[in-house]
């Protein structure tokens, strides 16, 4: 099957559902397709640059803050397993053999599962309502701190991790799809570097935290592991509960922002990546169509190189030393990942490119694993340690953000992402699996896995670049017969072919 699905003979779009419509006249077409409530407000404004970015400085102040602290108290929720393994949690439950690698893996088989379908919801429950009631009355501290605090043996232990892969599942899907609704496509990983720069930092202060924590170990009889669970839980679920009063659902529902400023973000979505506005409304044709789109497969294949690494360090990074010092040292690894995050985000959203950065991330994360699979001292391994944190997160927003650039329509951008997501996210299920206590301290197995991981990302990385420009290439050249084609198709059929429409073009 050829990939070049831009200029779609008549044929084609008939074996679609597409019904073709001539069109004799400009005049012949409907004057206006409404567009996110956009005729319910006046006409955008004529914005100057500096005024284009006053405003979505304002909605990044609306919005930013409060997703990447909800994200980052569900990052801390999800990666402090490691820093409880320090504190006790193996000898007290009796983990012994590869039962946590199993409570590992229990997390992540329902986590996987449940992120489409939430997706799938998320406009219908309202973004305002459905991910802070995620964040907060699901994983509850009835859910998160009691289940996981006060577990007593192995059972319970995985019990809890599965409600917790349940609750957490729709949270980070949610929350980039909900961004597309807002941001143009070329302003978008910022947007993502700065809310997944939560969980980076969340990977730094969980050490400190959990160090901090560990002193309370022995009140009320419980470890340090317990209360490390525990208290990091009640957070969580105050912050879903601050985050019903912050949230907003959609541009024009956005009551902080004049209607005119309303209007001028809906219009800026509407003619982002569409000659006539996205589809807005489900189709079950929506999901056939993602399914059989060649481009999601190279960019899970992608993802999943990404991902799994990234996993994987996190759930194994405190090592070396004593409990306090490790978890010390999980520190700055951290910090050099969040800022060298931000570098390569704006970069990123300023050229419009997103493979030079994903590409570099697998090579820094390469380097990284290549010199931590090595017999060589601890010194060194530290200094690996930077570059495979420094790459995985880093490389993480563009990845996210290249596939959503790419898909147009509400629901299949959003169900494209969680597709990726989700089934990306299995590597992480590997990644669960292959540090095993026996392996330390050089981990030759896991080690082993991730640059095999890392590898499927540096061939199918350039590929898949190398598709998206050929096909714009082919777009180019076929401009004129496009602008025909154009011609003669309504815009509603221009807005059912999405980003197969002959002008639409792909992010690089």
């Amino acid at each position: 099957m050829s990939t070049e699905e831009g200029a779609l003979p008549r044929e084609s779009l008939e074996k679609r559902g597409i019904e073709p419509t001539v069109v004799a006249a400009e005049s012949a077409r409907p004057p206006f397709f409404s567009y996110g409530g956009e005729d319910r407000l006046p006409p955008p404004p004529q914005l100057s640059p500096t005024e284009e970015k006053a405003l979505y400085r304002k909605i990044d102040m609306r919005l930013i803050p409060i997703l990447t602290l909800m994200y980052l108290c569900s990052f801390l929720d999800r990666g402090n397993i490691g820093n409880a393994k320090l504190q006790g949690l193996v000898s007290q439950l009796h983990l012994d053999g590869n039962k946590y690698n199993i409570a590992l893996t229990m997390y992540f088989v329902p986590y996987c599962l449940f992120e489409c379908p939430s997706n799938l919801v998320l406009k219908k429950f309202r973004p305002s309502r459905w991910l802070p009631g995620i964040t907060a009355s699901i994983r509850s501290e009835t859910l998160h701190g009691t289940l996981m605090g006060l577990v007593k043996n192995f059972p319970q232990f995985v019990g809890a991790r599965i409600c917790l892969g349940v609750a957490e599942a729709g949270l980070f899907p949610g929350v980039v799809y909900y961004l597309t609704i807002w941001y143009p496509r070329h302003m978008i990983q910022l947007r993502i570097g700065i809310f997944f720069g939560g969980a980076t930092l969340a990977g730094a202060f969980s050490g400190l935290i959990a160090y901090a924590i560990s002193f309370m170990s022995g009140t009320c009889g419980l470890l340090g592991w317990s209360w490390i669970f525990i208290l990091e839980g009640i957070l969580t679920v105050l912050v879903g509960i601050i985050s019903l009063f912050i949230l907003v659902d959609f541009p024009h529902t956005a009551t902080f922002l004049t209607p005119e400023e309303r209007a001028y973000v809906i219009y800026r979505k509407k003619y982002d990546n569409s000659s006539v506005g996205e589809e807005e409304n489900f189709e079950m044709r929506h999901i056939r169509e993602i399914l059989l789109d060649w481009q999601l497969w190279p960019q899970i294949l992608i993802y999943m190189a990404t991902i799994s690494p990234l996993y994987g360090i996190s759930l194994f990074l405190p090592f070396g030393f004593d409990a306090a010092i490790s978890q010390l040292l999980t520190v700055p690894p951290y910090v050099f990942a969040t800022s060298l995050l931000l570098v390569w985000a704006i970069w990123s959203d300023r050229i419009k490119r997103r493979f030079p950065f994903v590409f570099a991330g697998h090579v820094l994360t390469l380097i990284g694993f290549s010199i931590n699979i090595s017999a060589v001292s601890i010194g060194p391994k530290y200094f690996g340690i930077f570059l495979i944190v420094g790459g995985t997160y880093a490389g993480f927003p563009g990845v996210v953000a290249w596939l959503g650039n790419n898909l147009t329509g509400h629901y299949q951008r959003g169900v494209g992402m969680a597709l990726q997501i989700s089934v990306g996210n299995f590597g992480a299920i590997v990644s669960s699996n292959v540090y095993l206590a026996q392996d330390a301290p050089r981990y030759i197995l896991g080690h082993g896995i991730e640059l095999m991981f890392v590898a499927i990302g540096l061939i199918v990385t350039p590929i898949t670049m190398f598709l998206y420009k050929r096909i714009n290439a082919q777009r180019d050249a076929r401009q004129e017969e496009a602008d025909e084609k154009v011609a003669h198709y309504t815009p509603e059929e221009i807005r059912r072919l999405g980003h197969r429409a002959p002008d639409f073009r792909y992010t690089l």
